[in-house]
């Protein structure tokens, strides 16, 4: 025999608000652009499904890796469209390649910049190095022999 279904877990706008750091209005948002369709109470209420808190967390993420809302639509697909599976996995490697290329791209421009950094680094600290023995030779030049600091 199989039990009898639990009642589906379901959460409000705070709830979900307060457990990934974002604001209500965000969560509003989403729904907005078609991305999490939450029901409503009698009182017209958000109750939030499990379904809506995991498309949620995968729209958050999509964010945090840098993809637009309309990208992360196409991955996760809208709310009131089946989407294939394999339609669904294809797009989400396809964006992900995209962006796997950017961050290279990215990372070469880092590496460059870097480099130049450092080189002019080490010019100015020969010049700054031939400043300051320029100081010591004309003051030293008044004063006598060159002394020693001491550390």
């Amino acid at each position: 025999m199989t039990k009898p279904s639990q009642k589906e877990k379901s959460y409000t706008i705070s709830e979900l608000a307060s457990e990934f750091e974002i604001s209500p209005r965000s969560i509003r948002f989403y729904e907005e652009k078609g991305l999490i369709a939450p029901k409503r109470t009698r009182g017209n209420q958000r109750i939030y499904s499990r379904r809506d808190r995991a498309r949620l967390k995968l729209i958050l993420r999509g964010k945090r890796f840098g993809y637009s809302l309309d990208e992360i639509a196409e991955m996760i697909g809208m709310t009131n469209a089946e989407l294939n599976e394999v339609n669904q996995i294809e797009t989400s490697l396809e964006y992900g390649e995209k962006k796997l290329r950017e961050i290279r791209e990215r990372i070469g421009e880092l590496q460059f910049l870097e480099q130049d950094i450092l080189m002019v680094r080490e010019k100015l600290l020969k010049r700054l190095k031939e400043l300051r023995k320029g100081e010591r030779h004309e003051s030293g030049a008044n004063d006598g022999p060159e002394r020693k600091k001491v550390p």
